[in-house]
């Protein structure tokens, strides 16, 4: 597919984080809290019409030579869903969007934030990959596949809510607030800590699942560059523990490598957000890319985490759209 380019204003913004419990990574404070209904994961995530945009803040690394800031045209990816997509080339300096707009709004991460919770804890010595079963209460979840004892790489493969829930009650708020704006995730709002509290079942609500926590597009292609990048302060050992549950299994596309986390959310029945978020390995041209799909409400047509990935393996393994 080709990519029609439209040039647009060089984005070289200042990293300003200035965090309370509520907020950090350039907070819009002016804007009003998000007032969307809230439901749990599996879909769960935030209503369209409330979600607030954020400023803008330097993408990315902080490498020499101008940011090619740039709205490509990817909506033949979509198929005309509502959605946005993002990716970062550090190599070129260059910022690809489609949909910029909604690239900066902000929303609940769902299951997308269990990147973040894993690093955490791995990089924490909470988690220990190789002692990481967790024992099932016994509770018949929706989901099979949740209805055992489960490791930490199952566990994640397969979005189990109530193993997060507990990995994420064990890393503490002092210590996910502190890392949270190490990173410059989103708004860094933790204060909803348990969660939803139209949902009597704790195992499945939590800040990041329709909740305080929200962050855009353009912000998850950031956070996956500080954590993957060049820059990391992460230790190997937590990133490739992370890059093994993360590499999605090779389906045709020759010399690329893509590592990512879905994410659904749905209000009121609707899947209302969809995301797919990592980077990508391209041994072809020798570079490493960003990226975040996000799919929001669209009558008439499949939204999910799923779907989120398709296109964003679509985009990603289309030399002619990332090229």
């Amino acid at each position: 597919m080709k990519k029609k380019v439209y040039p647009v204003r060089t984005a070289i913004l200042s990293s300003v984080c200035a965090v309370l419990l509520s907020g950090c990574a350039g907070a819009d404070i002016s804007a009003p809290a998000s007032a969307s209904p809230r439901s749990t994961e599996g879909p769960g995530e935030e209503q369209e019409q409330s979600p607030h945009p954020v400023p803008e803040t330097e993408t990315p690394s902080q490498s020499e030579g101008a940011l090619q800031d740039m709205e490509v045209d990817w909506s033949g990816y979509f198929d005309g869903r509502n959605g946005a997509a993002v990716v970062y080339d550090p190599s070129a300096r260059k910022l690809m969007s489609y949909n910029s707009d909604l690239a900066s709004v902000r929303r609940s991460p769902c299951s997308t934030f269990k990147i973040i919770s894993s690093l955490i804890a791995l990089e924490n010595g909470i988690l220990e990959p190789e002692n990481s079963i967790r024992p099932w209460s016994g509770e018949i979840f929706r989901n099979e596949d949740w209805n055992r004892d489960i490791s930490f790489e199952e566990a994640f493969r397969a979005s189990c809510v109530w193993y997060f829930r507990q990995l994420t009650d064990e890393i503490g708020s002092g210590t996910m607030g502190r890392e949270l704006e190490r990173l410059s995730y989103g708004n860094c709002d933790i204060s909803d800590w348990e969660g939803d509290t139209d949902n009597n079942n704790r195992a499945l609500t939590g800040f990041w699942l329709e909740s305080s926590l929200e962050i855009s597009p353009r912000e998850q292609v950031q956070v996956m560059e500080r954590i993957f990048g060049e820059d990391t302060v992460y230790s190997e050992k937590t990133l490739e523990e992370l890059k093994k549950v993360m590499l999605v299994p090779q389906d045709g596309w020759d010399g690329l490598s893509i590592y990512g986390k879905t994410g659904t959310g749905m209000t009121e029945g609707a899947v209302v957000d969809a995301w797919f978020t990592g980077f990508a390995r391209d041994e072809r041209e020798g570079k490493q890319l960003f990226f975040c799909v996000w799919l929001g409400r669209t009558d008439d047509a499949e939204v999910s985490g799923a779907v989120a990935r398709k296109i964003a393996i679509d985009i990603l393994s289309d030399p002619a759209s990332v090229g």
